[in-house]
């Protein structure tokens, strides 16, 4: 890319939903980015428009740094995206109505994510976003089926974490009954999976992988 984005079209790129990437502005600022190749306009109605894969790495980069004045300090910026809960999280935030409508929002929005970007069209495979965000997407899965993620003492629930395979995460769970309800979840979410036993605590996990077909 020769030029950054600039400052009002950085904004449009930010303000793309989390996971489906649908983006909202003026029609002149839309055109601007399917011009510069970070955004294109689906085919069909309503013809929304999208970040294409080097707009979701523009909005992932970190933002240039400002100027942050006395009395505002980091933690006073709440970034309002949407995080699915991969376990251990020190602040996991409320749980309750609107907590579930957020994930089954992101769920749908994943869906039609892999609607729109799998070649075939197929719903029930791992698209291109969900292999560059695999524990994300993992976690994703798990939440919206409504299985519980651990508190920060890791217990409880499952956790998710990155393994040094390429294209698969470690999911572990407090028993066998729970791991193996994840195993079924992931499954059929379009991941295949792998029982395991680690060899110094044998303690038992998943290897989850996204489905290719």
């Amino acid at each position: 890319m020769s030029r950054a984005p600039t400052a009002a079209q950085r904004r449009v790129i930010d303000d793309a939903e989390p996971v489906t990437g649908r983006l909202r502005g003026t029609p002149a600022q839309l055109a601007a980015l399917v011009k510069r190749g970070l955004a294109f306009r689906h085919p069909r109605p309503p013809h929304d428009h999208f970040l294409t894969p080097a707009g979701h790495r523009i909005r992932e980069a970190p933002p240039e740094p400002v100027p942050v004045p006395a009395t505002e300090t980091p933690a006073d910026a709440d970034t309002g995206v949407f995080a699915a809960r991969v376990g251990g999280e020190a602040e996991a935030g409320a749980d309750g109505p609107a907590r579930a409508r957020e994930v089954h929002s992101a769920w749908q929005g994943l869906l039609e994510l892999r609607r729109m970007t799998n070649p075939d069209g197929a719903a029930d495979r791992p698209c291109g976003w969900e292999r560059t965000h695999l524990v994300r997407a993992a976690a994703l899965a798990l939440e919206a089926a409504g299985h519980r993620p651990a508190g920060p003492d890791a217990s409880g629930g499952y956790r998710v974490r990155a393994t040094p395979q390429p294209e698969a995460v470690a999911v572990s769970a407090p028993d066998d009954g729970t791991l193996a309800a994840c195993a079924a979840t992931l499954e059929k979410a379009g991941w295949q999976t792998g029982a395991h036993t680690e060899p110094r605590t044998r303690a038992r996990y998943l290897l989850a992988s996204p489905r290719r077909r």
